[in-house]
């Protein structure tokens, strides 16, 4: 592990001396995001949006079976709050909101880490977190929590459904948005003029205060690049064994010319303690 993170730094800071040489610096995203609100500010409308969403409740047995730990908490979800915390200590620091999942290649686990992260700031009571399905080719997250019957987060971003259509509110205040099969042509989508006011109608009413968008891989198609530039920051989901050192720089030089790139987090390692499951690089 310690010399796949060598390999990374070392990637990095050959980048960051390219692009001192060019004269350029990294490129950060316009999202057009509305700025923070205090929470004593924030107008009443929202807690009724958030009010308003059909209620979702999760099943512990499906989230067992697909791995989602971190919904209930305890020992389990101490991996999943530490990356929460270093998540959150990022996204405050910039004024960040958006922040997008993606991975390599397929299999890594990134939907996975999505929900998982989503449950863990749903138990942050103060935090209203909202998760997007826009992996649109192979979506999962439906499956993997059992939602049947809603409009597709897709129908969102193409203004044929409204975000309550689609969204389920666990608790209250985390908004699971997810798609019900295949779209076709999503990068065409994701480039479209639609996009970018309809993620801004989503903030305007909703004001969440992180939105996770669970991304295609990136090596399989031009659906994440397509997208990445309305998000702050993208982490990336390597598989120990699986995903290769060129493969991530490959991923992160891409990304950088694009948005900020929050770190890497190597999931499935089998040669860890005990007491870990995951590794975050920032």
């Amino acid at each position: 592990m310690e010399k796949i993170q060598a390999a990374i730094e070392r990637a990095r800071a050959e980048r960051a001396d390219l692009r001192d040489t060019a004269g350029r610096a990294p490129v950060a995203p316009e999202s057009g995001m509305p700025e923070a609100v205090a929470p004593e500010a924030r107008p009443p409308a929202r807690d009724a949006a958030w009010a308003a969403l059909q209620p979702f409740t999760a099943d512990p047995a499906r989230m067992a079976a697909n791995r989602i730990v971190s919904f209930q908490g305890g020992r389990e979800a101490a991996t999943f709050d530490v990356m929460r915390t270093k998540v959150l200590q990022q996204m405050r620091a910039n004024n960040w909101r958006r922040l997008a999942i993606t991975s390599p290649t397929q299999g890594c686990g990134k939907s996975t880490i999505t929900l998982n992260l989503g449950f863990s700031l749903a138990r942050q009571s103060d935090l209203r977190t909202i998760v997007a399905e826009l992996d649109l080719r192979r979506p999962s997250l439906a499956r993997m929590l059992g939602i049947t019957g809603r409009s597709s987060m897709a129908q969102v971003l193409e203004g044929r459904a409204d975000f309550a259509d689609v969204a389920l509110r666990h608790g209250g205040n985390l908004a699971l948005a997810t798609n019900q099969g295949q779209v076709r042509n999503p990068a065409e989508l994701f480039h479209s003029v639609g996009v970018p006011p309809a993620l801004a109608a989503i903030e305007a009413l909703y004001r969440p205060d992180v939105v996770l968008f669970d991304m295609p891989p990136m090596l399989v198609s031009d659906d994440a690049m397509a997208f990445v530039g309305q998000v702050d920051a993208v982490l990336l989901i390597a598989g120990a064994e699986a995903t290769t050192i060129k493969e991530i720089d490959a991923c992160e030089r891409e990304l950088a010319t694009q948005t900020n790139v929050m770190g890497v987090v190597l999931n499935k390692c089998r040669f860890m303690g005990p007491d870990y499951g995951y590794s975050y690089y920032g």
